[in-house]
């Protein structure tokens, strides 16, 4: 195994082990989304339900399962492009279901969305939501972004909230939502993206990594992995800066911002 190798597993172990530990709090002492103490990609260290709300309407948050929110996001990607009755929803890193709850009532009983996350923690806990709040189309797997266990051209939407920043292989990841989206398929995400270049020494750190800092690549490199894989109409934006919140000191600090990404991918492409 080369050091390369060496240094993804690593990755994709401090962030299972991070995410884990954070659904594993958060469900034993139902503290809602920021009450258990970790700080992550959008939830202040303090406690403070202030992160909690993130780019969501509260009459959004009334609507899905309680618990389902646990304040990890930095946006709200299914405001990002319309979803339609009917359509086929994947989120991409779903935790505990925020997203997949808020897609599935756009898409309605003939829609579907379906979760993937690589936490077990996180899968458990969103089945669970699922079950007690009645929410039949929607389903949750275990599996890495990296290697999706969803067909190919299957899906019509592609989300991911605070969650791409984390893989090793990004361009892997945007690899492998090109390849299960139908032509025509769109793609949205919000994510955190660096403005200035990140020091080697807070790349290989593991904790940095995990908390949605430093595994963060600018716009210009996000938008050549998508074209790289054959996306176009490709989009991607820093969000209005300003004064960084406490949850989100330690990204700023860095010159890592809120941003959104979306792409399209073609039509005519045989699946």
């Amino acid at each position: 195994m080369t050091g390369t190798e060496r240094s993804e597993e690593q990755v994709r172990d401090a962030v299972r082990a991070r995410y884990g530990e954070i659904a594993r709090k958060r469900g034993e002492h139902d503290a809602g989304c920021c009450g258990g103490g970790e700080s992550a990609c959008g939830c202040s260290s303090s406690g403070s339900t202030e992160c909690c709300g993130v780019g969501y309407a509260p009459s959004e948050l009334a609507s899905i399962p309680e618990g389902s929110n646990l304040g990890l996001g930095c946006g709200n990607p299914s405001q990002l492009v319309p979803l339609h009755v009917g359509e086929v929803v994947l989120d991409l890193g779903s935790g505990a279901g925020v997203d997949c709850f808020l897609a599935a009532a756009k898409v309605g009983r003939s829609g579907r969305v379906i979760g993937v996350d690589m936490t077990p923690e996180m899968v458990s806990r969103a089945r669970e939501l699922a079950r007690a709040g009645g929410a039949t189309n929607v389903e949750f797997r275990l599996g890495e972004i990296e290697h999706l266990p969803v067909a190919d051209a299957s899906v019509d939407v592609v989300l991911s909230n605070c969650v791409i920043n984390l893989a090793p292989d990004k361009r892997q990841v945007y690899g492998e939502a090109f390849r299960v989206l139908r032509p025509g398929g769109r793609l949205a995400v919000a994510d955190v993206l660096a403005t200035r270049p990140i020091p080697e020494q807070l790349r290989n750190d593991p904790d940095r990594w995990s908390g949605c800092s430093s595994g963060a690549l600018t716009r210009d490199e996000v938008a050549k992995h998508l074209r790289s894989v054959g996306f176009e109409s490709v989009d991607v934006s820093l969000l209005a800066s300003g004064p960084a919140p406490d949850s989100l000191r330690g990204q700023s600090e860095i010159g890592v911002v809120a941003g959104e990404v979306r792409a399209v991918k073609p039509r005519g492409i045989e699946p």
